[in-house]
């Protein structure tokens, strides 16, 4: 569906769901992709071979050997510890801000504030999120499950438990909103674009409570060995915008290099609903599937296929 404005001519999409056989064979589509993914995914090549060296090269030393001493020097590591985990699957959630940015106009400022909007309302919901986690993780101190040593069970680490919980509900999250992109649920934000994106923030913000990636966990440590629940919360916030900006900058180009033809390919009637919706619900599984069914099968908990490379 889209609304024409007199005054200017352009035209926006909203996000129209489509439902029917081609929305169901999207979502199933979608969600075996998902699937593949948790089992292809490799946390070695992500976190240690891209992030670590991302990280290092940055930095112009070994990452995980920084001494965070001072304030501006732990600001620096927040950020470039979260430039260092863009190659994540949460970063596939900007799909969903495609319906906000499907609008044709006719001038590059234009073009750049179609981006902007929706990729500024989902940072809202992001920063929201990081910062109160911050600032709450340094009250509680060492004691948070993120940063214990512990195990339970058959020796399943406590920051994985947590991580666990936290991914899967995100992840289920995510599937729902795919899947009332797609049609095929109630959508309680079809009239509210503004809200699915800060929700979608929020989500993606949300990463930080379960993240056990080493360089976050170290950045963690520190704010709360700080004290300081303002500077615990400016650090995760530095966190989470250092792991979407290269994405959002990918956006920008994208819209303004092809001089309008992408936000005319995305404005299509049904095209932004598809791409949302599967990306989310791709999205979804993935976490789903990951978190509470391969990571729990390797401390023995159910069964899940290992793939070569991960044994």
């Amino acid at each position: 569906m889209t609304a024409t404005s007199p005054s200017t001519g352009t035209y926006r999409q909203t996000l129209t769901p489509f439902g029917g056989r081609r929305a169901t064979i999207v979502a199933v589509a979608s969600a075996l992709a998902g699937a593949l993914l948790a089992f292809l995914w490799s946390f070695e090549l992500v976190d240690h071979v891209i992030g670590n060296n991302v990280a290092n090269s940055v930095l112009g030393e070994d990452a995980t050997q920084t001494a965070l001493v001072g304030s501006l020097t732990g600001a620096v590591f927040a950020f470039v510890s979260g430039l260092a985990g863009t190659f994540t699957a949460c970063n596939i959630a900007v799909f969903a801000a495609l319906p906000e940015i499907g609008e044709q106009t006719a001038g590059r400022r234009q073009r750049f504030l179609a981006v902007l909007r929706p990729m500024a309302w989902m940072a809202f919901g992001l920063v929201a999120v990081a910062a109160v986690y911050g600032f709450v993780a340094v009250l509680i101190g060492p004691g948070l499950p993120q940063l214990s040593t512990g195990t339970v069970g058959a020796g399943m680490p406590v920051r994985l438990l947590q991580a666990s919980v936290v991914f899967g509900v995100i992840g289920l999250a995510f599937t729902y909103l795919g899947l009332a992109a797609l049609g095929l649920l109630p959508d309680p934000f079809r009239h509210r674009p503004r809200a699915r994106l800060f929700l979608l923030g929020a989500l993606v913000g949300g990463f930080l409570i379960g993240r056990p990636y080493p360089l976050f966990r170290k950045l963690l440590a520190h704010a709360v060995e700080a004290d300081d629940p303002l500077y615990g919360a400016a650090t995760m916030v530095l966190q989470s915008l250092g792991n979407v900006v290269v994405m959002l900058l990918i956006a920008v180009v994208l819209v303004l290099a092809t001089g309008g033809r992408f936000t005319r390919w995305v404005s299509r009637p049904g095209r932004a609903a598809t791409l949302a919706g599967a990306a989310l619900v791709l999205l979804g599984i993935f976490l789903v599937v990951y978190w509470d069914l391969r990571l729990p099968a390797r401390f023995g908990y159910g069964w899940f296929p290992t793939a070569p490379w991960n044994s």
